[in-house]
């Protein structure tokens, strides 16, 4: 595995992008397994109308909110989890899946107020001609590491963001273009092959539309696609909070220094 000081320098884009590739491979099936639980609970939401159709209008509407709120939850649920896992990797501390979820767990009511609050900044922004929306996304895009990691509040968590990445939007906003066409053309792959092979055999957009084969793997598609490369951006944005904390911050020094008191506490003593 990599030394943690290789990565706890500054690092250049291209760096950054490389160490988050080779922490995604090396633990994939840990960002991977962290990713994919939270997403079977809105698989099971998005597959289970196409086989129980609500009769009442308003029990259509009451599923679509329901299913929006486990999309939220779950979504910030993974990206939380991740976060921990990015950080417990990267300080060279064990960790499992299971213990990401733990330790996340009792803060997750605050981060769904935090990716609320932001969302909801940042759909106003982009609103606003788009480019306010796109400054609002750079400036906190490591409020869920900071909230994470250093357990703050809603509102310091969205200080610390603006502080950390004051100075260095650009790079993140390079880093956020690279692996968002990434991801994008990831996600896309799979709709556009099952679309083109049912519009083959189905001859007709409606009957594509309505085939209950197709929703069914369109929904699996999505659910595969977002557990293997939905943790790829958080893993990036945990490591560009550590690098903005180094930068500005020396932390790679004070974590150097914490290493080198828990070595001399652990060393036994000689009489």
């Amino acid at each position: 595995m990599t030394p943690v000081a290789t990565i706890l320098r500054p690092l250049t884009i291209g760096e950054l992008l490389d160490h988050t590739f080779f922490l995604y491979r090396r633990h994939v099936t840990l960002f991977v397994g962290i990713a994919a639980l939270p997403s079977l609970l809105l698989l099971v939401f998005q597959l289970l109308p196409i086989f129980v159709t609500p009769i009442e209008p308003l029990a259509t509407a009451l599923w679509s909110i329901g299913t929006l709120f486990v999309y939220w939850t779950t979504t910030t649920l993974a990206h939380g989890a991740t976060v921990i896992a990015v950080s417990e990797v990267l300080l060279e501390r064990p960790t499992s899946i299971a213990e990401a979820f733990q330790t996340i767990r009792p803060r997750l009511g605050r981060l769904i107020h935090i990716s609320l609050e932001v969302g909801l900044r940042v759909l106003l922004g982009f609103l606003l001609l788009i480019v306010p929306g796109v400054l609002l996304t750079l400036r906190y895009a490591l409020v869920i590491p900071a909230a994470v990691l250093e357990d703050l509040g809603v509102r310091q968590s969205l200080s610390r963001s603006g502080e950390l990445t004051k100075g260095h939007r650009g790079r993140i906003f390079l880093v956020y273009v690279l692996l968002l066409v990434l991801v994008t053309i990831g996600t896309m792959t799979w709709p556009f092959l099952v679309t083109t092979a049912a519009t083959m055999v189905l001859r007709s957009a409606e009957a594509v539309r309505t085939a209950v084969w197709v929703q069914v793997l369109l929904h699996f598609g999505s659910f595969v696609a977002q557990s293997l490369l939905g943790p790829i951006m958080t893993i990036a944005l945990t490591l560009v909070y550590y690098d903005e904390r180094v930068r500005k911050e020396a932390f790679d020094l004070e974590h150097m220094m914490r290493q080198l008191d828990t070595t001399v506490l652990r060393t036994p003593r000689t009489a």
